[in-house]
């Protein structure tokens, strides 16, 4: 959420940024009722005011034993104004918080403006792709061949799109997890959190899936429950509605969570194997930073997720995200894209984002500063990753002439553990 009085003072940067996001608010009509709303607090207070000073001037009359039936009757038709004034005020805060939660964030100011990904811009690049001297196999034919995924099952399951991984693949799976996990607490100093995977509305919203993304949630109706579609989700609510001492910053947390995403809007992209799906696992960073240094705090988290790249050995490339691409929260995004030999191309694996207050003023999670001002941290969070494409990427890197492949080093601890 955006602070109201920085779109009052900079409404034409606000309505850019709406524009170059690609997104849809009003902001002439969010003014429009701002002023209304602020008026009307204006006659509620004065009201209110004149309310409590003739209360007084009431109670001194009947402590004297003085006739105050004038003055009752006067307040009698200042309570009703009082009530009527309320009501209003209720219903346009109402509106006016409904399409301030509709403003995307401002993109910093050194993102590249442009419509979609194809203005993104190249930072960076690890590695070369790996040779081969035999014609690569993309992932599912390494996977059918070697027993690790069942799609058909997951399909007769639940649906498309939701994997069973087999022996193997299964084991595959949890050991890329512990790896990372580990990876982030021993080399990198964050906390590990276990959090629910169910989320209410209200944290939806803070992290800003609501209401827009709401579509692309799955929704327990019953109890108006949402599935997380990251781990990001319940761990920055952790501090939903908290003001955090300065000591305890900066907070660095790190999170596995299963996710899940309907995905509307993805029919026709991609959706071979484990390339997009609607439940897949994650690992998740997450930091909780002064203002002052998130910026800083962004280029570490980047660092951080690439590093788990570099332990596997893989060839991947960081691009920035323009204006067009960016999500409805992110001041700020890169993207690793690592490459998938089989496939022959890049495939995000990892989105990290700083969103300075905005999440926060969503969620109210705010801190004292050394001078005991009550602020709003900044947030930031990064995929450290996402396993579904990671594992495409590891697959189809490591794979043999034979069709069989090879475990990277990094994993056999976890793969070959004896108990």
């Amino acid at each position: 959420m955006i602070d109201i009085r920085f779109i009052r003072e900079n409404a034409d940067l606000v309505k850019a940024a709406i524009t170059n996001k690609n997104e849809k608010a009003d902001i002439d009509e969010l003014l429009m009722i701002d002023d209304k709303r602020r008026k009307l607090q204006f006659e509620f207070d004065n009201k209110k005011a004149l309310q409590n000073q003739v209360s007084g001037q009431i109670a001194a009359h009947k402590k004297n034993k003085e006739d105050a039936t004038a003055l009752i009757a006067q307040m009698s038709g200042v309570a009703d104004e009082i009530k009527v004034i309320n009501s209003e005020l209720t219903a346009i805060n109402n509106e006016f918080e409904a399409i301030l939660l509709t403003v995307p964030n401002v993109p910093f100011e050194s993102v590249p403006i442009g419509r979609d990904e194809a203005s993104n811009k190249e930072i960076r690049v690890h590695g070369t792709p790996p040779a081969f001297d035999f014609e690569p196999k993309e992932h599912i034919e390494i996977a059918t061949t070697n027993d690790l995924l069942d799609m058909a099952r997951g399909a007769k399951i639940t649906g498309s799109g939701f994997p069973v991984y087999t022996r193997q693949g299964a084991k595959l799976e949890r050991a890329v997890i512990n790896f990372m996990l580990e990876y982030h607490l021993q080399k990198h100093g964050y906390e590990e959190l276990g959090t629910p995977f169910i989320v209410n509305r209200k944290a939806m919203t803070g992290t800003g899936q609501l209401p827009k993304l709401e579509n692309d949630m799955y929704l327990c109706t019953e109890d108006d429950l949402f599935l997380i579609p990251t781990a990001e989700v319940p761990v920055t609510n952790m501090h939903m509605d908290e003001i955090l001492p300065l000591a305890q910053l900066p907070i660095k947390y790190v999170a596995y969570t299963p996710c899940f995403r309907r995905e509307a809007g993805s029919y026709g992209k991609d959706t071979k194997g484990l390339q997009r799906l609607h439940q897949f696992n994650k690992v998740e960073m997450v930091r909780f930073v002064e203002p002052e240094v998130s910026y800083a705090a962004l280029e570490e988290m980047l660092i951080d997720a690439e590093e788990i790249l570099q332990a596997f050995g893989l060839h991947y490339r960081v691009v920035e995200l323009c204006t067009g691409d960016l999500s409805f929260a992110a001041a700020k995004t890169y993207d690793i894209e690592v490459w998938a030999p089989g496939a022959k191309r890049y495939l995000e694996v990892s989105s990290v984002s700083n969103f300075v207050d905005f999440q926060a003023r969503r969620a109210n999670i705010r801190y004292r500063d050394s001078e005991g001002k009550v602020r709003f941290v900044h947030t930031l969070n990064g995929s450290g990753v996402a396993t579904p494409r990671l594992v495409i990427a590891i697959l189809e890197t490591y794979q043999n002439a034979d069709g069989s492949f090879r475990v990277p080093q990094v994993l056999r601890p976890w793969f070959d553990l004896k108990v």
